[in-house]
């Protein structure tokens, strides 16, 4: 009998020390990133990363961001911390997070090591694929205990994206320079997860040989590789003046046949669930450039 009760007390034991050890997790950037228990207080740094904390059903541990983070509306009454390209550093303090979502490639990755030197507990995400949105999805919901509603959101996120995927293959391809800037002129490059939506959609960015986020590019290049489309984001609702500077490139296949098209920028430059509404917005653009082709 002490036998039996000598291996009761030792299982008692090592599921208490169960319960007490780490949550561990590796992020985008392949650091290991350690929690006592599902984060309470979150700061994020990007606009994206406090929509998508929302989408995981973890919003009400959002105790700070940063600025231009507006959607949902509710973000909008969240302290600030700076801006994604420079955060405040004693405000991030001040708040008392157990965690922060950091975002590589838009983020001052030297404040972000300094916040990891102040012993803070920093993951720090990289989606480039819209497949990686349901993931990131799934890793907010772990971080913060919100599995119940991150994990049904990522399952349809990933049942829009095939659904919108299968109904785009095999379609004729065009060929589309878009652009996210007029002074200097920007575009993206393969990795940025513009490039995948424009494949999604049965298209070719026509920069996306470049290994850069956001290329800086000339007018004469971008005549040289004659887009069938152009789309511009611009800074809202309204169409950018950006496209009409286009208009006098009469030879360029896109100003010949009228396929300049314009997509809110928040639902195509956010690594959130929304970019499924811009995604849309893309494929159907493409059919129109596609059904502008000349008859043969």
């Amino acid at each position: 009998m002490k036998f039996v009760h000598f291996l009761a007390l030792t299982a008692a034991f090592a599921l208490s020390v169960a319960a007490q050890a780490d949550l561990v997790f590796k992020d985008d950037i392949g650091r290991e990133v350690r929690l006592k228990a599902p984060a309470k207080r979150i700061i994020t740094l990007a606009p994206h990363a406090a929509e998508s904390l929302y989408a995981a059903g973890a919003g009400d541990r959002l105790v700070g961001t940063v600025d231009y983070s507006d959607y949902p509306p509710a973000a909008k009454k969240i302290p600030r911390v700076g801006g994604y390209s420079r955060v405040d550093l004693e405000a991030v303090v001040a708040l008392k997070p157990d965690l922060v979502i950091a975002w590589e490639s838009g983020n001052n990755m030297t404040q972000v090591e300094k916040l990891k030197a102040l012993g803070l507990a920093v993951y720090v995400f990289q989606p480039n694929r819209m497949e990686e949105v349901a993931g990131q999805l799934e890793r907010l919901g772990q971080l913060a205990g919100s599995e119940a509603i991150a994990n049904p959101a990522a399952e349809r996120f990933r049942q829009r994206l095939n659904s919108l995927r299968q109904a785009n293959t095999g379609k004729p391809k065009v060929r589309v320079f878009y652009q996210i800037w007029k002074a200097p002129l920007m575009t993206v490059g393969g990795p940025q997860i513009i490039s995948d939506a424009i494949r999604l959609c049965g298209g070719e960015n026509v920069f996306g040989q470049l290994g850069q986020m956001a290329p800086t590019v000339s007018v004469e290049a971008v005549l040289e590789t004659n887009p069938e489309a152009i789309v511009a984001t611009g800074m809202g609702d309204a169409r950018p003046e950006w496209l009409s500077d286009w208009d006098k490139w009469t030879q360029m296949t896109a100003v010949k046949r009228g396929n300049l098209f314009h997509i809110h920028p928040d639902i195509m430059q956010r690594h959130t669930p929304r970019i499924l509404d811009g995604a849309e917005q893309l494929c159907a653009h493409l059919d129109v450039a596609r059904s502008r082709r000349p008859n043969k």
